[in-house]
């Protein structure tokens, strides 16, 4: 884990860079964005390259990349140094427009319909996700971005915001927030984001629906999922092989001391999570995907 000093040194230029947020205005000392943290037309969040600080004009706040990334992800100083010590990277949230604004904002939230799109069907299954699966817990959303219009697979979470990925984009909508689906059983399986958890159900879709599911859309969103988890008494953890992913398992452990948490990381050790590991197995030339394949718990 890095020191907060060496933490407080990471460029916010480049972190903003790869969110896909780059400057309006630029020049060798300093940049001027349109704010992540808030919708606006014209650019008026600056960012320091020398100093390597931010300071958005609108809201008068400012500060290192650690007050950025717990205004962006709404975690606080501890949750913003454990992701960037680690070197998570978790999408960038998008605001939702507010409806008083006089122009079309930069992204707009268009429609959610079944989810219909050959094109979105390919993504999921060279994910290895079984598309027939991801009916019944994602939506196709439809969003425009700058005038133009887009699509990709949402999965929705507890607050109404989204997790939306397609083939070459990567994001969500706020508010950002954790999804639970409770069958009312005694165990439940937990995740970091939902492509593992549409893993798992391809990989063992007798299951469904009898075991409870907790997906955090983020680590730093554990606190949010305790609740929900500590009254299992049973919880199967399948975070990431990453410093994130077994810090957020022992957390797990200690914030539930009457559940029996079982960390099921090791069934794909070589691999940085399960989607990546069902992928890879997949991939091999004798395995052939059936509805009855796959790990044994």
């Amino acid at each position: 884990m890095k020191t907060i000093q060496a933490i407080k040194r990471l460029s916010i230029r480049a972190y903003l860079a790869e969110r896909g947020l780059h400057p309006t205005k630029d020049n060798p000392r300093y940049g001027l964005y349109l704010s992540p943290l808030r919708k606006e037309h014209t650019p008026s969040f600056k960012v320091d390259y020398a100093q390597n600080l931010w300071y958005d004009f609108g809201l008068g706040a400012g500060g290192s990349i650690i007050d950025l990334v717990m205004r962006l992800e709404r975690c606080d100083f501890a949750q913003a140094l454990r992701l960037l010590g680690s070197g998570e990277r978790t999408p960038m949230v998008v605001p939702v427009p507010s409806s008083d604004l006089p122009t079309v904002p930069a992204f707009r939230m268009l429609s959610d319909i079944p989810l219909r799109h050959p094109a979105l069907a390919g993504y999921l299954s060279s994910r290895g996700i079984i598309p027939d699966m991801a009916l019944g817990h994602c939506r196709e959303v439809h969003y425009a971005v700058g005038g133009r219009n887009y699509f990709a697979v949402g999965f929705r979470n507890d607050a109404g915001g989204w997790e939306l990925r397609s083939e070459r984009f990567k994001g969500c909508v706020s508010p950002k927030h954790i999804t639970t689906i409770d069958n009312r059983s005694d165990a439940v399986v937990a995740f970091e984001g939902f492509m593992d958890f549409l893993s798992y159900l391809s990989m063992k879709p007798d299951e469904w629906p009898h075991i409870d599911v907790a997906v955090l859309n983020s680590v730093v969103h554990l606190s949010k999922a305790i609740p929900f988890l500590e009254w299992h008494a049973t919880i199967h953890a399948f975070f990431d092989n990453d410093n994130a992913g077994r810090k957020t398992t022992a957390d797990l452990k200690r914030l539930c001391p009457n559940s029996t948490v079982i960390d099921r990381s090791h069934l794909y050790r070589e691999h940085k999570d399960l989607n990546e590991y069902w992928q890879t197995k997949l991939s091999r030339p004798h395995i052939v995907p059936k509805r009855k394949r796959g790990m044994k718990m």
